[in-house]
């Protein structure tokens, strides 16, 4: 099944606002209703592909000259124009279509990824890689005039090797979570990977961008879990991890991962996995202070004991309910809270502390960290809030629907820093965002949790809601702008888990520095000399 067009996922899955909520978005934001309802897709104007018939028999002959592999046709083109950011959504439901692909191009496996770069490259196209369709910071829409080619890597979906003494997988690339998980389950594996996009992404997606799942505590991030990777490049094949670990020279892992098909093509991942848990428990904990609650979570990330899962809402998210997305509208004060312990969330910050494993393990680890929270100032709250987080943890992209179809704006941005500057980073962000908007006529609702912790940091991500106000891009612009500039001053990344794109390109090379830049820019232009691999995303085009 595609995902929505115009929105994120499953159109069955999508619900309305309460009118709980479309009230207090008036009252407290000023949200009017939309003045127009969105496109519908058969209303888009599209051009016909750019490709001249040299271009397509050789996309066709890349391919194993099937004509299915090679679509043209305007719904395939639309639904592989740009990702899923809020900008990206207001610019599709307007209809425009102005970085829409010439096509979009199916390979079977690696050896057919080879041969569809090649072809661009001798014929002048731009190609992006494609997963889940899932970026939400412009890693979809390369910056270049003239012709590309979306690179859907679907029909690669494979398990190709298990091996149960060492505890690793090899997937391939277009390979999305869930049908990964089934598929290590029949094996009794795991790879404890669950983002936010879990539904849709694909493990390729997950590794050029750097992914975090929600469970990173426990299981680490997706970087710490590959422990090999095979890149196409219009130039031939990267091959990288032999061993779990390595002193021959610099990891080209690292290298790879993180390179938002900028490098090339990742076309399939050895990675390791863990058996899949007997026992899950997540508990609600609530904190008096943003403050109170982030030094109790440094307290298990350093000292242990340390949960599979461990996330922390700030006050305004907390009230709000968006730390229990699917409870949005209902329990006392809008705070999303229901049974007992509705009335003792109304107030401070709500974290979740859940722990996986063996029996033994989670009983154990519980009953440590419970100790340990609760002389950090932490009042219990029981198993509910856990099991509502747990079972709503994947729709906060549906309710940022819900908000722009009821004339709000919604969008996130996320970074992270040290333990020491993160008071500072926190402050400073919200202050950016809450100045530029209210500044621009559209004072917003900035809410915050940590959802990745480790001994030395943790990440902050932030969400934004506000009226869409007269031109909600150029407002939504400065607005980020600012943000990234206040991250970078207050030392925090400018981004943890969502990737650089083209929004946080020009950050990026800030952050990283111009020799770096250089070097990188070395590599690219070894790896692809024509370069047709997704231009202008990760580093400036040249």
């Amino acid at each position: 099944m595609d995902m929505l067009w115009s929105g994120w996922g499953d159109p069955a899955a999508a619900t309305p606002l309460p009118e709980t909520v479309t009230g207090l978005l008036h009252d407290l934001l000023g949200v009017k209703p939309r003045a127009a309802a969105p496109v519908t897709l058969d209303r888009i104007a599209v051009p016909a592909a750019p490709l001249d018939a040299a271009t397509h028999a050789a996309l066709l002959a890349a391919v194993g000259g099937h004509a299915e592999h090679v679509r043209t046709d305007a719904e395939s083109r639309i639904r592989h124009t740009r990702g899923k950011s809020t900008p990206d959504l207001l610019r599709i439901r307007e209809g425009e279509v102005d970085d829409l692909p010439a096509a979009v191009v199916l390979p079977a496996g690696h050896d057919e990824v080879l041969a569809v770069l090649r072809a661009c490259a001798a014929h002048g196209l731009a190609a992006v890689p494609f997963g889940g369709g899932t970026s939400v910071v412009g890693g979809l829409a390369p910056a270049r005039h003239g012709a590309f080619v979306a690179l859907d890597l679907r029909r690669m979906d494979g398990l190709l090797a298990v091996d149960p003494v060492s505890r690793t997988a090899t997937l391939q690339a277009g390979l999305r979570a869930p049908h990964a998980e089934a598929l290590l389950a029949a094996h009794g594996f795991t790879l404890g990977h669950f983002p936010q996009s879990y539904e849709w992404a694909t493990i390729g997606g997950f590794a050029a961008t750097r992914s975090s799942g929600q469970a990173s505590a426990g299981y680490g991030r997706f970087d710490d879990m590959v422990l090999g990777l095979t890149l196409a490049t219009p130039e031939g094949t990267v091959e990288t991890g032999r061993a779990p670990r390595s002193a021959a020279g610099p990891d080209l892992r690292q290298l790879l991962l993180g390179s938002e098909g900028a490098f090339g093509v990742i076309t399939s991942v050895t990675v390791r996995v863990r058996p899949v848990p007997r026992a899950r428990v997540y508990d609600g904990w609530r904190f008096p202070t943003f403050r109170q609650g982030a030094d109790a979570l440094r307290s298990l990330a350093q000292d242990g004991p340390r949960p599979t899962v461990l996330r922390l809402s700030d006050e305004t998210e907390t009230f709000v309910g968006l730390a229990q997305p699917d409870a949005i509208g209902s329990g006392a004060g809008g705070s999303g809270a229901t049974g007992s312990g509705a009335g003792r969330q109304n107030a401070g910050c709500l974290a979740v502390v859940g722990f996986e494993g063996t029996e033994e393990d989670t009983t154990h680890g519980r009953e440590a960290a419970t100790a340990v929270l609760r002389a950090a100032g932490g009042e219990p709250l029981g198993e509910e809030p856990g099991r509502r987080w747990a079972h709503g943890r994947y729709s906060a992209p549906y309710l940022r629907d819900a908000l722009l179809d009821a004339g709000a704006f919604a969008e996130t941005l996320e970074t992270a820093a040290f333990w020491s500057r993160l008071p500072e980073l926190y402050a400073a962000v919200r202050d950016a965002l809450t100045t530029t908007l209210t500044d621009a006529g559209t004072p917003p609702l900035v809410m915050c949790h940590i959802s990745h912790v480790y001994e030395n940091g943790a990440s902050l991500y932030f969400t934004v809601v506000s009226a869409q106000g007269d031109d909600p891009l150029a407002h939504w612009t400065r607005a980020k702008h600012a943000a990234n500039d206040a991250i970078l001053t207050a030392g925090g990344t400018i981004t943890h888990h969502h990737g650089v794109g083209t929004d946080h390109r020009d950050w990026y090379v800030r952050e990283a520095g111009d020799l770096a830049v250089d070097a990188l820019r070395a590599v690219k232009r070894r790896l692809d000399p024509a370069g047709v691999l997704n231009p202008g995303v990760l580093l400036p085009a040249d």
